[in-house]
């Protein structure tokens, strides 16, 4: 798939920031040739990573153990690794980098910085870029992924064929087990730790950008003194979102088929799980809140003197000294002046300090909602649901 956002060079234009084309995994992936200088070769890159983690799962379960092969290719948690949650943390790459670059592009071109606020501008691209290279924050995922595998991988295995071999308590990794543990779900822990580090670098963008001088309109159009599109920003977070409720939820599968739990013995941890993706999501958008809130509080004094002025001098003009110009009323120019002053108000009072979009929010929710799907699928059957739909159409 081609795109303009062309790897950054030194003839890259100033403020052009991509959080996403930097780093040794991406600079690995270039070398590589899994990803060229003009496109992403989405294709490319989905079908190592499935050669990588999903295939020799197969491979390795025919050889060390044939009769184990059923159980994993019908084991949901696997596609929802390697088949779902991968792919997605990889083609969602391309839909995080178009949102940042969108969002540095639409403040010089709506002219929200002034002359030093551009330079400070500048200095602080030029920080997350240098945040962005380093290899200690992928490094860093590494060493954590590596802790926690080792911490926790004893209690997540369970007597699956393929996966395991002995019984309770004393189960033990197949090969294959082996290569899931070691490779294959570390595989997406990585991918999902790198998109929650880039999420980050957009969260310092933000908040440092929060702190400039923002040339904000009270009245603007948007709802938002002028920066309604960052309300954008939240739908780059939805590959992460969605990857991590995919595999959440087929643990969730797996308990409810096998272990028999229940849908409310998942609502505590549902409920927390939507709270943390919508602080983390939303919780850039919060720095701006202070400011919006403030310019409305401001912009309220302001013109409601004006509108004491406008309103006075009307009311002075076409109540008190109307006699004798009555005819002249429709034509004059002060009435619609002032029902043009009244909407500019009706604007400034709905202000919301809250720069959130309609449309960014209900993709964030689909993100967490339709993996949930499998999840619910496993306790009532689809034949049921499609039969509930068709008799609330009749």
């Amino acid at each position: 798939m081609h795109t303009n956002a062309a790897l950054e060079t030194p003839d890259t234009p100033q403020r052009e920031l991509s959080l996403i084309r930097g780093g040794p995994f991406y600079r690995a992936q270039r070398a590589a040739g899994l990803i060229r200088l003009e496109e992403w070769n989405h294709a490319r890159r989905v079908t190592v990573a499935l050669a990588l983690g999903w295939l020799p799962l197969i491979v390795i379960t025919m050889l060390f153990n044939p009769k184990a092969l059923g159980s994993l290719l019908v084991d949901y948690r696997v596609y929802s690794r390697m088949v779902i949650a991968v792919p997605v943390l990889l083609l969602g790459q391309l839909l995080t980098e178009s949102r940042f670059r969108m969002i540095v592009r639409h403040i010089d071109d709506a002219g929200l910085l002034g002359t030093e606020d551009r330079k400070r501008m500048d200095g602080m691209i030029v920080l997350l870029r240098r945040l962005r290279d380093s290899i200690f924050p992928e490094a860093a995922i590494l060493v954590l992924l590596i802790v926690h595998t080792l911490a926790t991988f004893k209690g997540q295995v369970d007597v699956t064929p393929w996966l395991t071999y002995g019984t309770v308590p004393n189960l033990h990794l197949t090969p294959a087990g082996w290569y899931a543990v070691l490779v294959s779900s570390s595989m997406f822990q990585f991918l999902l730790g790198l998109g929650l580090w880039q999420w980050l670098l957009w969260a310092v963008f933000a908040f440092k950008l929060s702190r400039f001088n923002l040339k904000l309109v009270p009245t603007h159009p948007d709802g938002h003194g002028g920066l309604g599109f960052l309300g954008l920003t939240p739908v780059a977070f939805t590959p992460v979102s969605f990857a991590a409720a995919t595999v959440i939820g087929s643990s969730w599968r797996r308990e409810l088929l096998v272990h028999g739990a229940t849908l409310m013995s998942f609502r505590l941890p549902a409920i927390v799980f939507v709270v943390i993706v919508g602080l983390v999501a939303l919780g850039p958008l919060v720095f701006f809140v202070p400011r919006l809130a403030a310019l409305r509080r401001q912009g309220i004094l302001e013109y409601g003197t004006l509108g004491q002025i406008h309103s006075m001098d009307f009311h002075e003009k076409w109540i008190h000294q109307r006699k004798g110009h009555e005819g002249e009323f429709l034509t004059a120019p002060e009435s619609s002046c002032l029902s043009d002053y009244g909407q500019s108000y009706e604007k400034l009072a709905a202000l919301k300090p809250f720069p959130a979009d309609r449309g960014a929010l209900i993709g964030l929710a689909a993100s967490l909602a339709v993996p949930m799907l499998p999840v619910i699928l496993a306790v009532v059957p689809l034949v049921v649901v499609l039969k509930s739909l068709l008799e609330a159409l009749r």
